[in-house]
């Protein structure tokens, strides 16, 4: 990877960890379709910096007054699912304990660093809760500071979870709609 000064498009990958793809309460196995999508991404010239979000807590967050317990530091639920782990070594790594990766401890530090950044790329999980919570605050971030950087969050390389009270299809097509009056970019990444 370019040193963070250098780095000109980033792809960051939100909580495609075990604990929201193959285990615990919070898991969905259709997330996992967009990882061929990922994958891709990662391994074209697209990008040339690349950063993974893992959700990871304590056992006494707070988000858990919101949502059930998931992805508790130290277990395999706050691990990359195995299909992106030979991605990770050089890779930026970040662990939240909420919703939004800008809080994320180092995050908006190592984004700050990066003075050639024109384009980030999110991808990832879920469309309507940490990829929202990440593009749309990023978004205002850029602005704030005047710095002309492209957001994305491409509909192919997102994905959000199927419950009953929480229809798959609605509840992407309402974040695409929200993060694009933000200015984020939601159009398919080809």
């Amino acid at each position: 990877m370019k040193k963070k000064e250098e780095i000109k498009k980033l792809l960051v990958v939100v909580d495609m960890v075990n604990g929201f793809i193959r285990e615990g309460n919070m898991a969905d196995p259709g997330i996992a379709n967009i990882l061929p999508a990922i994958r891709e991404c990662i391994e074209s010239s697209r990008c040339d910096g690349l950063a993974f979000i893992r959700d990871s807590h304590p056992e006494d967050a707070a988000e858990f007054q919101k949502f059930p317990v998931h992805c508790l530091s130290g277990t395999s639920e706050s691990e990359l699912v195995d299909e992106l782990k030979e991605y990770a070594e050089g890779a930026l790594d970040y662990e939240k304990n909420s919703t939004s990766a800008v809080f994320a401890p180092g995050f908006l530090e190592d984004i700050e660093s990066m003075s050639s950044l024109e384009e980030v790329i999110i991808s990832g999980c879920c469309t309507d809760i940490c990829v929202m919570n990440l593009a749309m605050p990023l978004t205002n971030y850029f602005d704030q500071n005047n710095r002309k950087v492209l957001v994305r969050a491409p509909r192919n390389l997102t994905e959000t979870y199927d419950a009953p009270v929480h229809p798959r299809a609605d509840y992407n097509e309402m974040a695409n709609r929200l993060m694009e009056l933000s200015g984020v970019k939601t159009e398919e990444l080809k």
